[in-house]
């Protein structure tokens, strides 16, 4: 170690020295270059800091190349300041590859930061949930249907980016779709992979709607392939799906002042009044739910809502007045519902 320590010391202690200090002070030029690339070491990180450390450092070396051209007329100097500035240069052209490699379109980019951004999603499994529906967005006209019931094949899973979706069976309206929520995740949830189906609504967009769309066999390659888009998918379902039946549980609420539950086996024979001009056959599905719950046998209603015994009854009057007009009856409460569920299966 002796040595070493005397040979360095020798490199800088016995070199030549100095014979006289130059005079004159280097150009303009020289001093930019400094500037710059004392301007460019103080760059931050990330890619527009690595813009940033770059352009500054590579302007600076051909400031470089241009004080040992006219100056210094050294052509080590020369030559070091081109390879340096050309090696920014072509880390410039590195990162601008990788932006435009990122890039996303816009539509792309909103539901990026809408859906995917808070669960902290990285943007390489992005890309590939975007690849597999080919990165095209689809469009549905005014009025126009995007499944028929008992028609139309389940074979894919949509998502809906702008607009609006009316979700309806029988003609009778059941809920809405609005934008970043799937469309069909009942009917994606309800199949086996391998089986087919047919949806059991009609969805009708009820202004200009766009949504993207993913087949069905290729999603699930994808699913099987990519563990994590699995689990991903699995959360947005079942978030999806718990949305659109606490929405039909709301509209129940609204309609008829009680909450009913959302487990209650065919909750659609519940949803509400069938509309005015639906004629004659809406009545009769009226009445059926209405004498049930209007006089129901003492035998057969549970023991909470047994009615007492009638007592005897009050003489007639000779004048009658007028009957009430017909009022609807209300619906049976969740109670009265979970018996006749019951019921029905035994």
């Amino acid at each position: 170690m002796s040595s070493n320590g005397s040979a360095v010391g020798q490199l800088l202690w016995s070199g030549p020295l100095c014979v006289g200090w130059r005079r004159d002070q280097e150009g303009a030029v020289y001093h930019l270059a400094t500037c710059l690339l004392l301007l460019g070491f103080m760059g931050g990180s990330g890619v527009y800091g690595c813009f940033y450390l770059f352009g500054f450092l590579g302007t600076g070396y051909l400031c470089c190349v241009l004080w040992g051209w006219l100056d210094a007329c050294g052509l080590d100097i020369v030559l070091w300041s081109i390879l340096l500035a050309t090696t920014c240069v072509l880390q410039l052209a590195h990162l601008v590859y990788r932006l435009r490699e990122d890039t996303l379109p816009e539509e792309f980019e909103l539901l990026y930061k809408t859906l995917c951004l808070p669960l902290q999603v990285p943007l390489p499994a992005y890309k590939e949930i975007i690849r597999c529906c080919e990165e095209q967005v689809l469009t549905l006209a005014t009025e126009q249907t995007y499944a028929v019931e008992g028609e139309t094949p389940i074979d894919r899973l949509s998502l809906l980016l702008s607009g609006r979706v009316r979700v309806s069976q029988d003609g009778q309206f059941l809920h809405y779709i609005f934008p970043y929520q799937f469309m069909d995740s009942p009917e994606w949830e309800s199949l086996h992979p391998s089986a087919e189906g047919v949806f059991q609504v009609t969805l009708t967009a009820e202004t200009e709607c766009s949504y993207i769309s993913w087949p069905r066999k290729s999603l699930h390659l994808l699913l099987a392939k990519e563990r994590y888009i699995s689990r991903l998918f699995l959360v947005l379902l079942g978030y999806d799906i718990s949305e659109k039946l606490y929405a039909l549980n709301d509209k129940l609420f609204a309609k008829f002042g009680l909450r009913f539950d959302i487990r209650l086996p065919s909750l659609y024979h519940v949803l509400g009044p069938a509309a005015p001009d639906a004629g004659p056959e809406s009545q009769k599905d009226d009445k059926d739910i209405r004498e049930p719950a209007a006089s129901p046998s003492p035998q057969a209603l549970p023991t909470s809502v047994q009615q007492t015994p009638p007592s005897s009854p009050a003489p007639a009057d000779t004048n009658p007045p007028a009957p009430p007009p017909w009022v609807r009856m209300s619906r049976p409460d969740s109670s009265i519902l979970v018996w006749y569920s019951k019921k029905g299966s035994s």
